[in-house]
């Protein structure tokens, strides 16, 4: 089945959308993207997700990171949730454009290009729906991370943006987060650096877990 594996170039896809045509590569420019599907317009969750993507979009926007949505309906479905989706983030006066572009793909074709349909969601029409895809690429068009949700879960974006700031830290530095980091925390050092080498990338100073193997692996030190 088609679909994108980690470190796979983005497909430089044409599409209408509801800030107009996009050929995909011009729209990513240098930046960092975010590339996220849903099952289709005027549903539930995805209207709540959509609400919070448009709420955290400075936040975004300030780690230049773009975001695009796709759903399977057309465009002038798309603008017409997206007056829905404004109201539900408490606009008085809902406009039809999200701060991001909403793909249509009436047909599946960018879907089934990408890996996107979930074959236990079917639609009215018989044909499966998308699923919860998160794409995040780098400036280099090549994809960083991947993470799949069935229609009936909906993603927390705040996890989102975390991952986010860990992709870019980890892109520049030679280091690793652990568990439930936040930016601004602790960091690991890589297993592939040798101590002398991680004392001169890193003059803050590293701190060392000591564990009953003797093996000196937890490394800790500041961003």
């Amino acid at each position: 089945m088609p679909g994108l594996l980690l470190g796979d170039e983005a497909p430089n896809f044409q599409a209408d959308t509801t800030h107009g045509h996009i050929r995909f590569h011009e729209f990513l420019g240098n930046s960092w993207c975010i590339l996220f599907s849903h099952p289709r317009d005027f549903t539930p969750v995805c209207t709540t997700e959509l609400g919070r993507a448009a709420k955290l979009a400075p936040e975004f926007a300030k780690r230049n990171v773009k975001l695009i949505a796709l759903s399977i309906d057309d465009v002038n479905d798309h603008l017409a949730w997206s007056k829905d989706i404004n109201a539900y983030n408490g606009d008085q006066s809902p406009a039809d454009k999200l701060p991001f572009p909403i793909i249509a793909d009436l047909k599946r074709e960018l879907s089934v290009q990408l890996g996107m349909l979930d074959p236990d969601e079917i639609g009215k029409d018989g044909m499966p729906l998308t699923a919860r895809v998160v794409f995040i690429f780098g400036p280099d068009k090549k994809l960083k991370l991947s993470i799949l949700y069935p229609a009936t879960t909906g993603r927390n974006f705040d996890e989102i943006l975390r991952v986010v700031d860990s992709l870019q830290l980890t892109a520049v530095k030679k280091v690793a987060t652990p568990v439930d980091w936040k930016a601004g925390d602790q960091v690991m050092v890589v297993p592939s650096l040798s101590d002398e080498e991680a004392k001169k990338l890193f003059p803050g100073g590293i701190c060392t877990k000591q564990l009953p193997s003797g093996k000196n692996y937890l490394r800790y030190t500041s961003p």
